[in-house]
């Protein structure tokens, strides 16, 4: 790493930057922005939303203890599932700590899986109309009786972009954007991306990806070993609140109805696989269409990826 002279006390004072490490699920981010972080002497904010929650920790691949002690990491594990926490609310507070750091930083990094939060902290969120309460009653409703099969449906004929970018198992996602091509008229999509707010701090994308069959098999193998370190366990613990919107994702949905004695063991870790591969799939479908994104194979010498990063910010 020495062989960079540039490092970033060098980068002009007035200028900040924000390197956001993305891909899809199980691809290296954490190794990556550990490694970038400790270059360029600072710390990172993690932009996944699974990791927030203090009672889920295995399922969600939280870094393990001597990754979080080799960087300073935020927002992980820093709520708990039974407390309400909006992407909004993350955009707020990571937007305020970003000032902090930039007080004594002059990067930061931000990694996380989560496309809708990076986008939040990167370009603001987007601004949707008010809609009657009586839409989502009425969906809640229509969940409770019919499943989410039925909701799946109607999302796929009534915004059907919409439909292909997000995780279609989870019924607060579904049901978020039904509500609003219902209560206006006009597909969910068509209010994204309307809003750009200009950030006190530039930003660089670095994306890791690899062959389709790479990322599936290392889907697997994270799976198999998350099961062995104990998540059949962990879902057990907080299967008593499976309702909660924080529950409702890949890994526990699953055993879940293992529980529930819809799914025998076996089947519900291979749905796991299969929906996590799924998430996989809509994570990069996401990406790609982000031009601003700079590419590395997963396993691209680190010193490559530094070396690109240090060409895309302005020196003085």
């Amino acid at each position: 790493m020495q062989r960079f002279a540039i490092t970033a006390e060098t980068i002009y004072m007035n200028t900040k930057y924000l390197i956001t490490v993305v891909g899809p699920t199980a691809i290296g981010k954490t190794a990556l922005a550990i490694n970038l972080a400790q270059h360029f002497s600072t710390e990172i904010i993690s932009s996944d939303s699974r990791q927030f929650f203090k009672e889920t920790c295995i399922g969600t691949a939280v870094p393990e203890p001597e990754e979080l002690e080799a960087v300073k990491h935020h927002f992980i594990q820093h709520k708990s599932i039974f407390e309400a926490y909006s992407v909004g609310d993350f955009e707020k507070e990571a937007l305020t700590l970003l000032d902090e750091l930039f007080k004594t930083h002059d990067v930061v990094i931000m990694a996380g899986g989560s496309g809708l939060y990076n986008n939040a902290v990167i370009e603001g969120l987007d601004d949707f109309p008010t809609v009657d309460a009586s839409v989502r009653e009425e969906l809640n409703q229509q969940l409770e009786q019919q499943g989410i099969e039925g909701l799946q449906e109607k999302l796929k004929s009534l915004d059907p972009q919409h439909y292909q970018h997000i995780d279609i198992q989870n019924p607060h996602r579904i049901i978020r954007a039904l509500e609003i091509c219902i209560g206006t008229g006009k597909p969910y999509s068509s209010f994204l991306n309307k809003k750009k707010n200009k950030r006190p701090f530039q930003t660089i994308k670095v994306g890791l990806t690899a062959d389709r069959e790479i990322i599936y098999n290392r889907i697997d193998m994270r799976v198999d070993i998350m099961m062995k370190n104990g998540l059949l366990e962990e879902a057990k613990s907080v299967y008593p609140h499976k309702s909660l919107n924080a529950l409702q994702t890949v890994g526990y949905r699953e055993l879940f109805e293992y529980f529930d004695g819809n799914f025998s063991l076996d089947f519900a870790v291979s749905e796991i696989k299969k929906n996590t591969r799924r998430f996989a799939k809509r994570q990069l479908t996401w990406l790609r269409k982000d031009e601003s994104i700079l590419w590395f194979d997963y396993q691209a010498k680190f010193e490559d990826i530094l070396s690109e990063v240090v060409r895309n910010i302005k020196w003085i």
